[in-house]
């Protein structure tokens, strides 16, 4: 008897995000972070040899939070942090990029927030775990509209800062990331494949703390237009 087959397919909803003076939107593909890639957040948080390199993690592409949303206080941790990010947009994949070729690869840039169960990456650090719990939940990567960069340029300078309910939080300039964003584009390229629609989070400077209900964070880099999000109420 011959029998059947049917086919149960579920096609996510794909992850966009606006593309500032365009109608066009950036498919988000995968969202890379680096970690330790300003000396004085590595001074705050107490962890690793200022002259490490910096690493690379993930976080789902579905974590994106759009700018003016609100983000729930996320369940299992009581250390919920803030960190700004500059975000680099890549519009064209490749491996092993050359420093020297790498900015041609960038589309454009972005503001973004790292958020962070803190409790949680502590204690993961502390047990040699991956990190995965405290940096890739649900909703953990708020990420503001990608300016092309030919109209703003390649940033490698200006104030980078987070308010939260207009109170400085965090403030530094692009130009004292260890690693620019050539130099991290072409490390990563040797760990992984670079394709259209990869999101970069460049890392982050001094000044990272904890966020409640009802905060309203305003993040901010030079040249692009600010990131505003609000913590909302746990969901039951």
């Amino acid at each position: 008897m011959q029998i059947q087959q049917r086919k149960f397919i579920v096609a996510p909803e794909p992850v966009v995000l606006p593309v500032t003076g365009e109608d066009a939107v950036f498919a988000v593909r995968r969202l890379y972070c680096v970690g330790r890639n300003y000396v004085d957040h590595i001074r705050e948080m107490k962890e690793g040899d200022e002259r490490d390199p910096p690493f690379f993690f993930q976080k789902p592409a579905d974590a994106i939070v759009l700018d003016g949303e609100a983000v729930a206080y996320p369940a299992f941790t009581d250390d919920f942090q803030h960190e700004v990010e500059l975000v680099a947009a890549i519009g064209r994949g490749g491996r092993d990029i050359p420093v020297a070729q790498a900015l041609e690869h960038v589309f454009g840039y972005a503001v973004g927030i790292d958020l962070t169960r803190r409790d949680r990456q502590r204690e993961a650090r502390e047990a040699r775990l991956p990190w995965e719990v405290g940096k890739s939940f649900d909703r953990s990567a708020p990420c503001g509209p990608i300016h092309p960069a030919a109209a703003v340029g390649h940033i490698g300078a200006g104030t980078i800062a987070l308010s939260v309910n207009g109170v400085v939080r965090q403030t530094g300039d692009i130009g004292q990331m260890i690693w620019n964003v050539a130099e991290i584009v072409a490390n990563l390229s040797r760990h992984y494949a670079l394709a259209p629609g990869d999101l970069v989070f460049t890392g982050t400077p001094a000044g990272v703390g904890p966020v409640v209900p009802g905060d309203r964070l305003e993040a901010t880099v030079a040249g692009l237009a600010p990131l505003v999000i609000t913590i909302a109420e746990q969901e039951r």
